[in-house]
């Protein structure tokens, strides 16, 4: 190499020197500017104390304060600490929905001295794995419209709204429900051509603004009630009148959600914040509702039935007493029972926190009303709200449910590490956003088969529970099959909190002369 390209080469390599300087220089003095400035703004503003106190670094408060979610989760959080889902619950549905072991070793991390707790009353002899049989298959609405449905699973997904959740995640979870055999809640924000492309059994929610089934004045409308009856995939219909999270507050689906396609399906303006009532202005009264739930099942032909979280109670009786003063064909052919302590996607803290009872207590008190009423027959119970686990689901069927459903459950098989992003389209799994970048992490054929994997997962443990109690199937659990702990820490069986409920004499009567006209 001759002097005279070294020479320029080393020219270039002080000139590069020189500039790289310069540029460190200009950056560190820009950087100091953007910090005098900060300084200046945050020692001057009238809004926030700290800031105000300790110009610059009481900025890091927020920092640390976001940051603090993560670091709380994975570094400090106990296994069963956390909520509303704690990290051992998670994890047991992470692993079922991989389909790898879910077992554990050396011992139980959960206390079993809490009040409320459950324990389940295994059998001396428990169920042979050859004496075990499937679960019976359930009829909703046998007897009472054109087109009742059956299903033997127990475990089914809750209402999520195509709007609330993604498109790949309706995807994932109308594809993994037919794998699994299981319906699909297509929740209040009307029929997306993404819960239908699967050929899943759907349950069509008609929520506070009827999304789906409205006419131009907001009301509901026969015409598209005969429409999406029309679809063979849609089973069932289920008015909503309550959700658990947010009772008495109608649906809420952030402006951002709002995109052209789910403001074409909801019929709703774009990019605007969707609010639904806080009630039905057509349903003002037990009457009213019996004679809405008969007017749809008459237009459909198919099983009708409605959601709701339970606070009062009174209204209980007015329902068994107006059912069998108008007829059975009045009473709705289902009741979902909401949690207070159920998921959402955008609620009011004030009514997530303290509105509605939880399921411990309302499950047991409406299935003794129906008793009491003699309506366990005519009326099937679908137990909801925070049920993501076999235990949960298994204390259910032993309280009298027939059915559980689970939303949050099935989020977590599709791969939510609760965020508690929902609210804001920024959820980092894809679950709950539009924005594709985000999504893009979401594969539905993936994510389907987890979701069958969980269902089925779910509903063998629950068996494997049943066969722990000495009986042949899910379905013939019972409350005398179940604990709960009570205030001294002491085991108290659940038949005697809750001992069955004898139906009133003159229902008894009542009945009994309706099955002999029956089968005359």
């Amino acid at each position: 190499m001759s002097g005279s390209t070294l020479a320029t080469l080393n020219d270039l390599a002080h000139s590069l020197l020189g500039y790289s300087a310069l540029i460190f220089v200009a950056l560190l003095v820009a950087g100091v500017i953007y910090l005098a400035v900060l300084y200046y703004r945050d020692a001057n503003q009238t809004q926030h104390a700290i800031r105000r106190n300790y110009p610059l670094i009481g900025r890091f408060r927020y920092v640390f304060e976001h940051l603090g979610e993560f670091f709380r989760q994975y570094f400090f959080a106990m296994d069963r600490e956390e909520l509303p889902f704690n990290r051992s619950q998670r994890s047991w549905v992470y692993r079922a929905a991989k389909n790898i072991d879910t077992t554990i070793a050396f011992g139980s991390t959960r206390p079993l001295n809490h009040t409320n707790e459950v324990l389940f009353a295994n059998c001396l002899f428990p169920t042979l794995s050859e004496d075990a049989v499937p679960t019976h298959s359930v009829t909703i609405g046998e007897g009472y419209c054109r087109e009742p449905y059956s299903s033997a699973a127990i475990f089914h997904i809750s209402g999520m709204s195509y709007g609330a959740v993604s498109k790949p995640a309706i995807q994932a979870l109308a594809a993994g429900a037919r794998e699994a055999g299981i319906w699909l809640n297509t929740g209040e924000g009307g029929l997306s051509p993404y819960h239908l492309e699967a050929g899943c059994d759907l349950v069509f929610q008609i929520g506070t603004a009827k999304y789906g089934v409205r006419d131009a004045q907001g009301k509901l409308c026969d015409q598209r009630l005969q429409e999406i009856a029309a679809y063979p995939q849609v089973r069932m219909f289920e008015l909503k009148l309550s959700q658990g999270a947010k009772p008495g507050k109608g649906g809420i689906l952030p402006g951002g959600k709002v995109t052209e396609e789910v403001a074409k399906i909801r019929g709703i303006p774009l990019g605007q914040d969707s609010i639904s009532p806080n009630g039905h202005p057509d349903i003002r009264s037990i009457d009213e509702l019996l004679d809405t739930l008969a007017r749809i099942r008459r237009v459909t032909g198919k099983p009708v039935g409605f959601k709701m979280v339970l606070g009062f109670s009174e209204w209980l009786d007015e329902l068994g007493e107006a059912i069998h003063r108008r007829g059975l064909e009045f009473a709705p052919d289902f009741i979902t029972i909401d949690s207070a302590d159920g998921g959402t996607g955008a609620a009011p803290q004030s009514l997530m926190d303290y509105v509605g009872l939880p399921l411990r207590r309302s499950l047991p008190l409406v299935v003794d009303k129906l008793s009491e009423y003699r309506l366990r027959e005519r009326i099937k119970v679908i137990a909801s709200g925070k049920m993501i686990n076999p235990a949960e689901a298994a204390w259910a069927l032993c309280v009298g449910a027939n059915f559980v459903v689970s939303a949050r459950g099935f989020m977590f098989a599709l791969g939510c590490i609760q965020a508690l992003q929902c609210n804001k389209n920024t959820c980092p799994t894809g679950v709950t956003t539009h924005n594709p970048d985000l999504q893009r992490g979401l594969v539905p054929a993936n994510k389907a088969k987890r979701v069958a994997n969980y269902a089925t997962n779910l509903m063998h443990e629950v068996g494997v529970i049943a066969h722990s109690c000495g009986v042949r199937e899910a379905r013939a659990l019972q409350r005398r099959h179940v604990y709960l702990i009570d205030e001294l820490g002491v085991p108290e069986p659940l038949s005697v909190r809750y001992p069955d409920k004898t139906p009133h004499p003159e229902y008894l009567i009542a009945s009994d002369q309706r099955d002999s006209e029956k089968h005359r």
